[in-house]
C-alpha cells in the first residue's frame, strides 16, 4: 500500500468518523482501527487530529466543486442546475436523518467547541453559497442572487436539521417538493 493510497484511507475513514460520531467524540485509534493500521503508521501521515480534520474539509471542498461541476454538466438550465442542489436532501436523505447535514453538523460542532477550523468548514457553506448565487444571477436575478442563496441555503439546513430530529422521510420529500415549486413559480414569474 502506497503512502498517499494510506493516506485517502486515513482521510476517508476521518471524514466518515467524524459525520457519524463528531470530531470531538473521534480519537487517533478510531481512525486507525477504521483503516486497520497500527498507530505508528497512522502517525508517520498525521502528527494530529487537527491535520487530520484539515485534510477532511480540503477533501470536502475537492469533492463538493467535483459534484458542482458536475451538475454544471448535467444541468441544461441555471433552475435544473439549482434543483440538483435542492434534490441532495433526498440523494443523502439517509444519512440526513441519521446523522444530519455533513457540512451543518461539523460547522456547528466546531463552533461550539471554538476550533480554528471552524472558518474552514464554513468555507464549504460559501462555495454552496456563490455557487447558487451564480445560478440565480443566471435565471437574471442578479439584485437579489445572494439573498436567494442564502434562503435556500437556510431552508436546506433547516429540513436536514428536522429530518434528523423527527426521521421523518415523507417531511424531507414534501420539503423538497416545496422547494422545486418555490424555484418554478421564481422562474416563471421573473420574482
Amino acid at each position: 500500500m502506497s503512502n498517499q493510497t494510506t493516506r485517502e484511507q486515513i482521510v476517508e475513514a476521518a471524514d466518515q468518523l467524524f459525520y457519524r460520531q463528531g470530531y470531538e467524540h473521534t480519537s487517533f485509534s478510531d481512525i486507525a482501527g477504521a483503516v486497520k493500521i497500527s498507530r505508528g503508521n497512522f502517525y508517520y501521515h498525521f502528527k494530529t487530529k487537527d491535520e487530520i480534520l484539515d485534510a477532511v474539509i480540503a477533501q470536502r471542498l475537492r469533492n463538493t466543486r467535483a459534484m458542482l461541476d458536475q451538475w454544471e454538466a448535467d444541468g441544461a438550465t441555471p433552475a435544473e442546475r439549482i434543483k440538483c442542489f435542492i434534490r441532495i436532501l433526498i440523494a443523502n436523505q439517509s444519512k440526513i436523518m441519521a446523522y444530519g447535514c455533513p457540512v451543518g453538523t461539523l460547522t456547528s460542532e466546531l463552533a461550539k467547541l471554538g476550533h480554528p477550523a471552524q472558518s474552514g468548514a464554513g468555507r464549504l457553506f460559501t462555495l454552496f453559497r456563490k455557487w447558487l448565487a451564480g445560478q440565480f444571477a443566471s435565471l437574471g436575478r442578479s439584485a437579489d442572487a445572494d439573498q436567494l442563496a442564502m434562503h435556500l441555503l437556510a431552508r436546506s439546513q433547516g429540513v436536514a436539521t428536522l429530518a434528523n430530529a423527527f426521521h421523518d422521510e415523507a417531511f424531507v420529500t414534501s420539503e423538497v417538493d416545496k422547494m422545486c415549486g418555490w424555484l418554478d413559480e421564481l422562474t416563471s414569474t421573473g420574482q
